[in-house]
Protein backbone atom coordinates (compact mmCIF):
# COMPACT_ATOMS: atom_id res chain seq x y z
CA UNK A 1 0.00 0.00 0.00
CA UNK A 2 1.40 3.37 -1.02
CA UNK A 3 1.84 5.93 1.70
CA UNK A 4 3.76 8.94 2.94
CA UNK A 5 7.31 9.33 4.17
CA UNK A 6 9.02 12.09 6.11
CA UNK A 7 12.20 13.36 4.46
CA UNK A 8 14.53 15.31 6.77
CA UNK A 9 17.15 17.29 4.84
CA UNK A 10 20.51 18.54 6.20
CA UNK A 11 19.64 18.88 9.89
CA UNK A 12 22.88 17.17 10.86
CA UNK A 13 24.99 20.21 10.16
CA UNK A 14 28.32 21.75 11.14
CA UNK A 15 27.12 25.26 10.23
CA UNK A 16 30.64 25.98 8.97
CA UNK A 17 29.88 28.14 5.94
CA UNK A 18 29.09 31.74 5.05
CA UNK A 19 25.67 32.72 6.36
CA UNK A 20 25.63 29.90 8.89
CA UNK A 21 24.93 31.95 12.01
CA UNK A 22 21.40 33.12 11.07
CA UNK A 23 20.62 29.72 9.57
CA UNK A 24 21.72 28.00 12.79
CA UNK A 25 19.42 30.26 14.81
CA UNK A 26 16.49 29.47 12.50
CA UNK A 27 17.35 25.75 12.62
CA UNK A 28 17.19 25.72 16.41
CA UNK A 29 13.63 27.03 16.19
CA UNK A 30 12.47 24.07 14.05
CA UNK A 31 13.95 21.37 16.29
CA UNK A 32 10.91 20.87 18.56
CA UNK A 33 8.20 20.92 15.85
CA UNK A 34 10.27 18.66 13.60
CA UNK A 35 10.87 16.20 16.41
CA UNK A 36 7.12 16.15 17.12
CA UNK A 37 6.33 15.60 13.44
CA UNK A 38 8.89 12.80 13.27
CA UNK A 39 7.14 11.22 16.26
CA UNK A 40 3.82 11.32 14.41
CA UNK A 41 5.33 9.56 11.38
CA UNK A 42 6.93 6.98 13.68
CA UNK A 43 3.62 6.40 15.50
CA UNK A 44 1.83 5.95 12.17
CA UNK A 45 4.43 3.42 11.00
CA UNK A 46 5.50 5.67 8.12
CA UNK A 47 9.12 5.81 6.94
CA UNK A 48 11.45 8.54 8.15
CA UNK A 49 14.38 9.22 5.82
CA UNK A 50 17.33 11.50 6.49
CA UNK A 51 19.24 12.96 3.54
CA UNK A 52 22.27 14.94 4.52
CA UNK A 53 25.19 16.63 2.85
CA UNK A 54 28.46 14.92 3.56
CA UNK A 55 30.17 18.35 3.59
CA UNK A 56 32.82 16.89 1.22
CA UNK A 57 33.97 14.36 3.82
CA UNK A 58 34.16 11.42 1.45
CA UNK A 59 35.53 8.88 3.93
CA UNK A 60 32.95 9.06 6.70
CA UNK A 61 29.43 7.84 7.12
CA UNK A 62 26.25 9.15 8.68
CA UNK A 63 27.19 8.03 12.22
CA UNK A 64 30.48 9.90 12.01
CA UNK A 65 28.66 13.02 10.85
CA UNK A 66 26.28 12.87 13.81
CA UNK A 67 29.19 12.33 16.23
CA UNK A 68 31.17 15.25 14.83
CA UNK A 69 28.14 17.54 15.19
CA UNK A 70 27.63 16.45 18.80
CA UNK A 71 31.28 17.26 19.53
CA UNK A 72 31.04 20.65 17.84
CA UNK A 73 28.58 22.14 20.36
CA UNK A 74 26.07 24.94 19.75
CA UNK A 75 23.32 24.50 17.18
CA UNK A 76 25.18 21.58 15.59
CA UNK A 77 25.04 19.61 18.82
CA UNK A 78 21.47 20.68 19.63
CA UNK A 79 20.16 19.41 16.31
CA UNK A 80 22.24 16.23 16.45
CA UNK A 81 21.01 15.48 19.97
CA UNK A 82 17.38 16.25 19.21
CA UNK A 83 17.03 14.98 15.67
CA UNK A 84 19.61 12.28 14.96
CA UNK A 85 18.16 9.18 13.28
CA UNK A 86 16.76 6.57 15.61
CA UNK A 87 16.34 2.82 15.19
CA UNK A 88 14.20 2.11 12.14
CA UNK A 89 14.97 5.40 10.41
CA UNK A 90 16.71 5.46 7.03
CA UNK A 91 19.63 7.73 6.25
CA UNK A 92 21.79 8.58 3.29
CA UNK A 93 24.46 11.07 2.39
CA UNK A 94 24.12 13.36 -0.59
CA UNK A 95 26.89 15.20 -2.45
CA UNK A 96 24.92 18.34 -3.35
CA UNK A 97 21.65 20.20 -2.87
CA UNK A 98 18.93 17.75 -3.90
CA UNK A 99 18.40 14.56 -1.93
CA UNK A 100 17.56 12.87 -5.25
CA UNK A 101 20.78 13.78 -7.08
CA UNK A 102 23.39 11.00 -7.10
CA UNK A 103 21.80 9.12 -4.17
CA UNK A 104 19.83 5.93 -3.61
CA UNK A 105 16.75 7.92 -2.52
CA UNK A 106 14.64 7.18 -5.64
CA UNK A 107 15.16 3.43 -5.24
CA UNK A 108 14.55 3.54 -1.48
CA UNK A 109 11.27 5.45 -1.88
CA UNK A 110 10.14 3.06 -4.60
CA UNK A 111 10.91 0.01 -2.44
CA UNK A 112 9.05 1.59 0.48
CA UNK A 113 6.01 2.29 -1.72
CA UNK A 114 6.12 6.02 -1.03
CA UNK A 115 3.92 8.33 -3.12
CA UNK A 116 3.71 11.28 -0.74
CA UNK A 117 6.63 13.17 0.78
CA UNK A 118 6.73 15.56 3.68
CA UNK A 119 9.98 17.46 3.11
CA UNK A 120 11.56 19.22 6.09
CA UNK A 121 14.94 20.56 7.13
CA UNK A 122 17.38 23.23 6.05
CA UNK A 123 17.78 25.40 4.11
CA UNK A 124 14.29 26.00 2.77
CA UNK A 125 15.55 28.16 -0.08
CA UNK A 126 18.32 25.77 -1.12
CA UNK A 127 18.41 22.05 -0.37
CA UNK A 128 14.76 21.71 0.67
CA UNK A 129 13.64 23.57 -2.46
CA UNK A 130 15.97 21.59 -4.77
CA UNK A 131 14.73 18.32 -3.27
CA UNK A 132 11.09 19.38 -3.60
CA UNK A 133 11.57 20.36 -7.24
CA UNK A 134 13.07 16.94 -7.99
CA UNK A 135 10.28 15.20 -6.05
CA UNK A 136 7.65 17.21 -7.94
CA UNK A 137 9.19 16.20 -11.28
CA UNK A 138 8.95 12.57 -10.15
CA UNK A 139 5.24 12.90 -9.38
CA UNK A 140 5.27 12.85 -5.57
CA UNK A 141 2.51 14.62 -3.68
CA UNK A 142 4.30 17.11 -1.42
CA UNK A 143 3.86 18.67 1.99
CA UNK A 144 6.48 21.17 3.20
CA UNK A 145 5.49 22.34 6.69
CA UNK A 146 7.03 25.78 7.14
CA UNK A 147 7.51 25.36 10.89
CA UNK A 148 9.79 22.37 10.13
CA UNK A 149 12.05 24.15 7.63
CA UNK A 150 14.58 26.95 8.16
CA UNK A 151 16.22 29.61 6.00
CA UNK A 152 18.78 32.33 6.74
CA UNK A 153 16.17 35.09 6.74
CA UNK A 154 12.39 35.37 7.02
CA UNK A 155 12.32 36.84 3.49
CA UNK A 156 14.14 33.81 2.05
CA UNK A 157 11.82 31.49 3.98
CA UNK A 158 8.74 33.26 2.66
CA UNK A 159 10.00 33.32 -0.94
CA UNK A 160 10.90 29.63 -0.85
CA UNK A 161 7.53 28.65 0.64
CA UNK A 162 5.81 30.64 -2.11
CA UNK A 163 7.78 28.75 -4.79
CA UNK A 164 7.10 25.42 -3.11
CA UNK A 165 3.37 26.12 -3.10
CA UNK A 166 2.98 27.59 -6.57
CA UNK A 167 5.73 25.83 -8.52
CA UNK A 168 5.69 22.39 -6.89
CA UNK A 169 2.05 22.33 -5.81
CA UNK A 170 3.19 21.55 -2.26
CA UNK A 171 0.84 21.78 0.69
CA UNK A 172 2.52 24.29 3.00
CA UNK A 173 0.34 24.03 6.13
CA UNK A 174 2.32 23.95 9.36
CA UNK A 175 2.85 20.68 11.16
CA UNK A 176 0.53 21.80 13.96
CA UNK A 177 -2.46 22.83 11.88
CA UNK A 178 -6.07 21.77 12.27
CA UNK A 179 -5.63 19.13 9.60
CA UNK A 180 -2.36 17.57 8.62
CA UNK A 181 -1.91 16.25 5.08
CA UNK A 182 -1.44 12.53 4.42
CA UNK A 183 -3.94 11.43 7.08
CA UNK A 184 -1.63 11.99 10.04
CA UNK A 185 -4.31 13.71 12.08
CA UNK A 186 -3.90 16.78 14.25
CA UNK A 187 -0.48 18.18 15.07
Amino acid sequence: MAGPALLIVDVINHFAFEGARPLAAAARAICAPLRALRGRFDAAGCPVVYANDNWTRWQGGFAELVASCRERGGASAQLAEGLAPEAGHFHLLKPKHSAFRATALPILLQQLGVEQLAITGIATDSCVLATALDAHMRGYRLWVPGDCTAARTPALQQAAMHLLRYTCGAEVATSRGRRAPFGLGRG
